[in-house]
């Protein structure tokens, strides 16, 4: 039963990283592969509240949101003086300058190490400690992530973003701002996704580098595409998808020499299949070409 919590968890982790990526790829078109580097300073950040500084959790948990916040609109100023292809390679670089301060700088992330020992959060007193309660704390979270995101793209802002994805000039012509818009959007998008990685480090109770590389940014990208960007069903179907079908192939009666190299050609295939077929996403939008 506990893996069944686990899974439940891990998609409850998965979903705000997808649907404040949402905000920036989905409704603003950028092309941003530096999610993973959000979601790392965000735990980080609270790892090194928890541990050294010996802040509460919620306190530490406000306080990563805060610095993940600043540096997203730090990489927001310098990467938005770019479209289209650069800005792609300013948010690639800045996820590998992220992940190589993890690594090397030793004296404050423990570099190649981690950080281990975080302490377990808890209600009244009781620390969690099985993953059903993590699970429905995850879920309780994700209720408030969502109402505030679902808010956001309903709003006047979602509406602007959309027009600057779809003619950014048509739209600055008609008096919108485009840098103020999209930098709005990577703060949020930057400021949310601390909040899973404040939950996988709580969860965790340890983390290191590994767990925020650009395969991980690239993976975030690919739950978005294939559940369909620009709405708001795409990223929850994307993020049940890509984690529940590496687990259904686990089950299929492989030997076990061959089982993973198979799983994930068998994965491959129909994840390649499904973005043939449906280009804009299982959930997404069709578009007139």
């Amino acid at each position: 039963m506990n893996y069944f919590w686990h899974l439940l968890f891990m998609i409850g982790l998965y979903v705000p990283l997808a649907y404040s990526l949402n905000l920036t790829l989905g409704f603003g078109g950028l092309a941003c592969f530096c999610h993973a580097a959000f979601y790392g300073i965000g735990a980080y950040a609270y790892a090194l509240l928890v541990t050294t500084a010996g802040m509460p959790p919620t306190a530490a948990l406000l306080v990563s949101i805060a610095i993940t916040g600043l540096l997203g609109a730090g990489i927001g100023l310098i990467s938005l003086r770019f479209r289209g292809d650069l800005f792609l390679f300013v948010t690639l670089g800045f996820q590998m300058i992220v992940f190589a301060i993890l690594y090397n700088w030793v004296e404050l992330t423990n570099g190649p190490y981690g950080i281990a020992g975080i302490p377990r959060p808890g209600i009244l007193g009781i620390a969690f400690r099985s993953p059903l309660q993590y699970a429905l704390a995850m879920l309780v979270i994700d209720v408030g992530i969502l109402a505030l995101l679902f808010a956001v793209y309903r709003s006047p802002f979602g509406t602007m973003l959309k027009a600057l994805r779809e003619d950014e000039m048509g739209a600055a012509s008609l008096g919108i701002n485009p840098l103020s818009l999209y930098l709005q959007a990577v703060v949020i998008a930057a400021a949310i996704a601390a909040i899973p990685g404040a939950c996988y480090a709580a969860y965790v109770t340890y983390i290191d580098p590994t767990s925020f590389t650009l395969q991980e940014s690239i993976f975030q990208v690919a739950i978005l595409l294939l559940g369909g960007a620009g709405n708001r069903k795409g990223p929850a179907v994307g993020v049940v998808v890509m984690l529940l079908l590496p687990e259904v192939l686990r089950f299929v009666g492989l030997p076990d020499a061959v089982a993973h190299n198979v799983r994930e050609i068998i994965y491959g295939l129909l994840l390649a299949g499904l973005m043939y077929f449906r280009p804009q996403g299982i959930a997404g939008e069709y578009r007139m070409t």
